[in-house]
């Protein structure tokens, strides 16, 4: 079983930042992927970021340039990184792992992008 507890989320104002950190309950050198996803009001789970545990990453056209994805192994911990922040980033972000076969997500943290 793998527990992921998302942190960092909040409102801010246009162009700003956030950075929203994510623990898991194991090693993540374990986990396949790591990830996040966010779902606005209204709108289906939609695919952010995401790294292989080689490093690799990936993010949505709509964040690249803007978004980055990090991880500190000795934490146990994952990073999103925003920058930039516009209204349409507006959200509730989960973060996602990968292991065996399974996922798993965590409870989902607020990000509002208000003036």
């Amino acid at each position: 079983q793998v527990q992921l507890v998302e942190s960092g989320g909040g409102q801010v104002q246009p162009g700003g930042s956030l950075r929203l950190s994510c623990a898991a309950s194991v090693n993540i050198f374990s986990l396949n992927v790591m990830g996040w996803y966010r779902q606005a009001p209204g709108k289906g789970r939609e695919l952010v970021a995401r790294m292989g545990s080689g490093g690799s990453t990936i993010y949505a056209d709509s964040v690249k340039g803007r978004f980055t994805i990090s991880r500190d192994n000795a934490k146990n911990t994952v990073y999103l990184q925003m920058n930039s922040l516009k209204h349409e980033d507006t959200a509730v972000y989960y973060c996602t792992a990968y292991r065996s076969g399974l996922d798993y997500w965590g409870q989902g943290t607020q990000v509002t992008v208000s003036s």
